[in-house]
């Protein structure tokens, strides 16, 4: 009898010992990743409430996945593929403004610093009004490099795709948008 009450007590302990560490990681993911993962819902839904909510069902189905005894190797990564996830599912029921309202509502602009010539900052603004015209395939893939700043790497992991196909996402998005912005260009072939 005394064994078998060792037994449920190690199990127990080992079981509370489980939980304390899957709470610390998954705070540690949220400090570390939830900002960045607001930012890049914002972008893409262009309504600051629907990103927060996005990005709190987010942090609410990892929990689940996790408190499921699920392990996660790449947690940046799984929360971008559930947050890119929860984006489709979210556009499918409602057709987002396109960027260029929301430059024209909002005032919203890629801030860099590195462009001082006005010409840049066109072709930076003609770029964004173009990049909606592309499939969203090309679209999530050139976003999730240059204003996310992930590697091709991270993308394909988010996206669960191999590394080879993100670098053709993201190396033909630019050749097609090059084509948009030449003067008289109507559509991509």
């Amino acid at each position: 009898m005394r064994r078998l009450l060792s037994i449920a007590m190690t199990k127990t302990t080992r079981g509370e010992e489980w939980k304390r560490k899957l709470e610390r990681d998954f705070l540690v993911a949220y400090s570390e990743h939830a900002d960045a993962l607001f930012r890049h819902c914002l972008i893409r839904v262009r309504d600051r409430e629907v990103a927060k909510d996005i990005v709190q069902e987010t942090y609410s189905r990892t929990w689940l996945y996790l408190s499921e005894g699920n392990y996660i190797e790449y947690p940046r990564a799984f929360l971008y593929r559930v947050v890119n996830n929860l984006i489709v599912d979210g556009s499918r029921k409602k057709k987002s403004a396109s960027l260029e309202k929301m430059m024209e509502d909002d005032g919203f602009e890629i801030a860099d610093e590195s462009l001082t010539d006005p010409v840049d900052r066109t072709s930076v603004r003609e770029a964004l009004k173009h990049l909606t015209s592309l499939d969203e395939i090309y679209q999530t893939a050139i976003r999730m490099r240059f204003f996310e700043h992930m590697s091709p790497r991270e993308i394909a992991t988010a996206l669960g795709v191999s590394e080879n196909v993100v670098s053709v996402r993201i190396h033909r998005g630019i050749e097609r948008l090059g084509r948009l912005m030449k003067p008289g260009a109507k559509s991509i072939p």
